[in-house]
């Protein structure tokens, strides 16, 4: 059955149309967006009362009028478009930061929350794509797109006006410009949005790519593919270079119609302007005022172009964001449950079934008992769903069917972090998280005294071993723990689960890079760690588990048999083909 929280606690948000998506990353910061705004308009105001006054001024020297006021009025009103200018750049920038701030801690936030199984569909490296490149083009979409598509709007329609005030004749020539121009970037500009999603998906596979080299770049040189990595990585660059040519051949060509709209229509303004002016129709100083709002024309179409585009990129890249937004997270890891007290619960599978998305079911009815208290070692032979049970007791999936409880609870009705919080795992790789051997022993037991880590180094054998290094406990690790050997990482995983305290420990694989005395001296800490908590481990070497209190036989995603290590030699012929063959040792 599902857990609770998968039916009644959706964790994905309905889809947004995209433009109302992109809106709801600006709403917190409107009043900001307002004012910025206005500090545009306001600047944009003062440049459009620019040709007037020097129309203004133009008359004044045909009539032998003054000019020291029109000249004084000039200089206010550049002081002004400065000021406004400065301001709103300042503002609309600041803003901008805030809002990728707040795009970045939300996908932050949610992509350390997915669940397991949305992490095994989608490559890391493409989800931090979403971080970094992605969220500034939402950052400047949300803000400075937004800014430049009103303003550009507002000032085109106020510039029109006043070239209509100043001649209608001459607005009709430019207008019948503009509609064509319009409609060759209404073209154009969807095409950008569908180029930018398909570059940001290349930049993704190249993160993708390089996370997957980097992260085994051991196996990499150890098999000789840096040739077939670098290929992979450098076929993805290529894609992303693709991509980003059709993007630049459709911002040149919006930078020609831009530049053909003022170009073809001041060589008709002029054309047909200068007629006018010739027969009397028209002023020679209203004809220079048209000139110039048609110069100061090129502003506001640049600002709704830029902000078009912006706007076209941004939603490209918002629909990669959105999809991180509806996949799964896990919402009950965030509280801090208390240390588990009382005495070691048992575990009971309840005719557990699983498979993983897309896949043949693993377990198919497993049932069995883990008694409290003790040692009870899972095995089997390769794929019959031992490191699945381990995965399903942490509760980084959900079981299909059947009930697993801890003592007389089901897992399913407490959250994972209480789940997570009573039981501790050690993963078969043991891996460690860049940082110093302290701060991995404190990381899920920050309140740990000294004499605890002590012990727990005692237990697993790492005293002598950190005793011996120059900076002792604040040795750095190196990335994934590489600075340390295997059987080293194995050992501080444990000491790390055990500092935990926890009431159940699992146990996947962790005497597999151990030598003999390390190993016995392992059995010796898992017995001790029976003594005040369940212990569940998976292990292939006989002598881990012959001393175990009770062995579970898997097959096939069902139990075969259980018993003590004795009764099953005597009654089980697969447990003794594994005991003579994967066990290696004889009885």
């Amino acid at each position: 059955m599902k857990s609770p929280d998968s039916d009644t606690h959706d964790t994905t948000p309905a889809p947004r149309p995209p433009l109302r998506a992109l809106l709801a990353y600006a709403r917190p910061h409107r009043r900001v967006l307002a004012l910025v705004l206005l500090l545009t308009l306001g600047g944009s105001a003062a440049g459009l009362a620019q040709p007037m006054v020097i129309e203004s001024a133009m008359t004044a020297l045909m009539t032998g009028g003054g000019l020291r006021d029109t000249l004084l009025l000039l200089l206010g009103l550049l002081v002004v478009s400065l000021g406004f200018t400065w301001a709103q750049s300042w503002l609309s920038e600041r803003t901008a930061e805030r809002v990728v701030l707040h795009v970045r801690r939300g996908l932050i936030t949610r992509l350390i929350r997915l669940r397991t199984a949305e992490l095994d569909r989608v490559e890391p490296g493409g989800l931090t794509t979403r971080v970094t490149s992605d969220s500034t083009l939402v950052q400047h979409a949300a803000t400075n797109g937004v800014i430049q598509l009103v303003d550009g709007g507002v000032h085109l329609l106020a510039t029109i006006v006043l070239m209509g005030i100043t001649s209608l004749p001459l607005l009709g020539i430019t207008s019948a410009v503009l509609v064509l121009a319009g409609i060759a970037v209404g073209v154009v500009m969807p095409r950008i949005r569908r180029v930018t999603t398909r570059s940001q998906e290349s930049v993704g596979d190249i993160g993708a790519a390089l996370d997957r080299a980097l992260g085994a770049a051991r196996t990499v040189k150890a098999n000789g593919g840096e040739a077939t990595e670098t290929a992979r990585a450098v076929a993805a660059a290529e894609d992303a270079y693709r991509a980003g040519l059709v993007g630049a051949r459709y911002q040149a060509a919006i930078a020609v119609i831009t530049g053909m709209v003022v170009q073809a229509s001041f060589l008709a303004v002029i054309g047909f302007g200068g007629a006018l002016v010739a027969t009397g129709t028209l002023d020679l100083a209203a004809l220079i005022a048209f000139l110039l709002y048609l110069f100061n024309l090129g502003g506001p179409i640049l600002s709704l172009v830029g902000g078009t585009t912006s706007l076209q990129q941004g939603l490209g890249a918002l629909a990669r964001i959105e999809e991180v937004d509806r996949m799964e997270t896990e919402d009950d890891v965030d509280t801090v449950p208390p240390r588990p007290t009382g005495p070691p619960p048992r575990i009971v599978l309840d005719d557990v079934t699983f498979a993983y998305r897309d896949r043949a079911p693993v377990l198919k009815g497993a049932s069995f008992t883990a008694p409290a208290g003790k040692v009870t070692a899972v095995i089997g032979p390769s794929g019959t769903g031992k490191t699945t049970v381990f995965s399903l007791l942490q509760r980084f999936y959900d079981v299909d069917g059947g009930r697993i409880l801890l003592g007389d609870t089901d897992i399913a009705g407490l959250s994972r972090a209480e789940v997570r919080r009573r039981i501790a795992y050690v993963e078969q790789d043991s891996p460690m998280l860049a940082g110093t051997i302290r701060e991995n022993l404190l990381y899920a037991a920050p309140g740990a005294t000294d004499e605890e880590i002590a012990d727990v180094l005692r237990q697993t054998l790492l005293d002598t071993y950190v005793a011996g290094l120059p900076d002792g406990l604040d040795t750095g690790v190196g990335a994934r723990g590489l600075a340390l050997s295997g059987g080293q990482r194995q050992r501080l995983a444990i000491a790390r689960a055990l500092l935990r305290r926890p009431q159940v420990l699992l146990l996947d694989e962790v005497t597999a890079h151990l030598d003999g005395l390390s190993e016995t001296a392992l059995r010796q800490t898992v017995e001790r760690a029976a003594e005040h908590c369940t212990v569940l481990l998976i292990a292939h070497r006989l002598s881990t588990v012959t001393s175990a209190d009770r062995l579970i036989l898997l097959e096939g995603g069902r139990v075969r048999d259980h018993g003590k290590h004795e009764e099953l030699l005597d009654r089980d012929e697969l447990y003794r083909d594994l005991a003579a063959t994967q066990l290696a040792v004889s009885h």
